[in-house]
């Protein structure tokens, strides 16, 4: 019985240690007419739970680490999406307005995940 219990101790301490059951959760503010870029470095698959919880719009790119950009999604205030990311592509959410805004963020999956803003 007790190499039962650790051995159950064990794995669960190895599996929580897994990135599988990695979660970030953020609340992220934007300045007016700037970016916050999730990602822009190498790492693995990830997925992103993103709500504008601000009055403005916001919008979310999906822009590969080797150039460009793709899939744009504009979340009106209030909304959320989920999205899966791939390998080696950073989230883009970009705030056009002239005001502040918030967004809320839940990432599972990679870990090691580059976050920084883009002043346009």
């Amino acid at each position: 019985m007790r190499n039962s219990i650790f051995y159950f101790a064990t794995s669960l301490v190895l599996l929580s240690s897994c990135s599988l059951f990695q979660t970030l959760h953020s609340t992220t503010y934007i300045k007016a007419e700037n970016a916050f870029i999730l990602g822009n470095n190498e790492h693995g698959k990830f997925s992103a739970d993103v709500t504008n919880t601000s009055n403005q719009e916001i919008t979310v790119w999906q822009c590969p680490i080797s150039g460009g950009q793709h899939s744009p999604m504009v979340l009106k205030s209030k909304e959320r999406t989920k999205l899966v990311v791939e390998k080696n592509t950073a989230l883009r959410i970009e705030n056009a307005s002239s005001e502040e805004v918030a967004v809320k963020l839940k990432v599972k999956g990679a870990t090691g995940l580059s976050m920084g803003y883009k002043y346009e």
